[in-house]
């Protein structure tokens, strides 16, 4: 039965706080984790988690698809999606520090940002109030999170977490990341005169839009909970209504029965 927190003696400052670290699913603002908001308003409340948080945006760099705001959205999704299964103060940790090592996708070293991120991760946790067992099952998530590494999670927090970082790839804020991530690479938006790739190679470092089709559209199969699978069709559509947009705009018409169907 979870502790019940609010009888501890008040002046029993540290001990609330430990058993408030460890009794995840005894805190009744769980429950009340329905918007990014409240994950912020969840972080504010943990002492230290504010401290970890602090600790990951110090080590970000500049890229926008890779900010504070970012974890903040994946950890709301690694929540929401594993609700009932992972502590969800131990899914805001991994979500915090799933990209605290953000290597260019462009980088010989990119199939290496998930086990490097989990190097920081174990280093920082036990500083920040996480046991080793702890430390232990958010580490293993976050390596095994990493598209580019084609890990299939085996745990309820690393399902979740890559789940909900896939998530992040698709609707308009996928759209967004999937644009200023090309132009951080150099490349255009589209093939001048091919802009499906009906008659080329996809090559989505040159071409943005061949991103589209190399990867995102591809994503919401491959997504692991049932409820994380539903929101990623749910995205996939916008991206596919973009396109059909753009289709309009360039006289080229987007077949949703050709690439990317």
């Amino acid at each position: 039965m979870p502790t019940n927190i609010g009888a501890l003696p008040r002046t029993c400052d540290a001990l609330r706080a430990r058993v408030q670290r460890n009794n995840c699913y005894g805190d009744a603002a769980v429950s009340r984790i329905e918007t990014t908001s409240d994950v912020l308003a969840y972080i504010e409340r943990d002492e230290d988690l504010s401290k970890l948080m602090r600790a990951v945006e110090a080590r970000l760099d500049d890229d926008p698809g890779h900010d504070s705001s970012h974890c903040v959205r994946v950890a709301f999704w690694t929540v929401r999606l594993g609700a009932g299964e992972s502590c969800p103060r131990i899914a805001i940790a991994a979500a915090l520090l799933h990209d605290v090592v953000n290597v260019p996708k462009n980088s010989p070293k990119r199939n290496r940002a998930s086990e490097l991120s989990a190097e920081v991760a174990r280093d920082l946790l036990p500083r920040h109030g996480f046991d080793p067992a702890q430390v232990t099952e958010i580490c293993r998530a976050i390596i095994d999170h990493s598209f580019s590494r084609g890990a299939v999670p085996t745990t309820p927090l690393g399902r979740a977490l890559q789940d909900a970082d896939r998530l992040e790839a698709l609707g308009a804020l996928g759209l967004f990341r999937t644009i200023s991530t090309g132009t951080r690479m150099g490349a255009v938006y589209f093939h001048a005169t091919d802009p499906w790739a009906e008659n080329r190679e996809l090559a989505d470092t040159a071409y943005t839009v061949d991103h589209f089709f190399r990867k995102l559209l591809r994503l919401p199969d491959t997504l692991l909970t049932e409820a994380g699978r539903a929101e990623a069709h749910r995205r996939a559509e916008f991206l596919r209504a973009f396109l059909a947009q753009l289709g309009e705009e360039l006289g080229r018409p987007y077949a949703r029965d050709g690439r990317g169907s």
